[in-house]
């Protein structure tokens, strides 16, 4: 069991455009939702889909990723880490929050045109 580690690969679609950040030293944080959906069928043949919502970031050239090349809607497979933290709001009330903290991710469609194209 020691080589079980903090992980969570997740294949969704983006469900908001993502807020880019940058900081100094040119480093830069994408955060995003990611919606990801479960289908069942129940006894009576009846299908049921249960849609979940993610809260995602990510951090240095994952978040340059993201910045260049996923839009609202875009399907994605990415892996990650759960990480929680503590933060306080508005009002000054002690709230916690848990999102998967990218650390690879493969766009699977793509809603943008891209940058560049080859001329044939």
């Amino acid at each position: 069991m020691n080589t079980l580690k903090n992980r969570v690969q997740l294949i969704g679609s983006i469900g908001r455009e993502p807020e880019i950040r940058e900081f100094g030293e040119g480093r830069k944080m994408a955060r995003f939702a990611l919606t990801t959906e479960e289908t069942e069928e129940q006894s009576g043949g009846e299908t049921i889909t249960r849609t979940s919502w993610h809260n995602l970031v990510a951090w240095g050239p994952t978040a340059s990723l993201i910045s260049k090349r996923v839009a609202k809607g875009d399907r994605l497979a990415l892996e990650g880490r759960l990480v929680n933290r503590s933060f306080v709001d508005k009002e000054g009330l002690k709230r916690t929050s848990t999102e998967v903290e990218v650390l690879d991710v493969l766009v699977l469609n793509n809603r943008r045109k891209p940058e560049y194209q080859a001329p044939f």
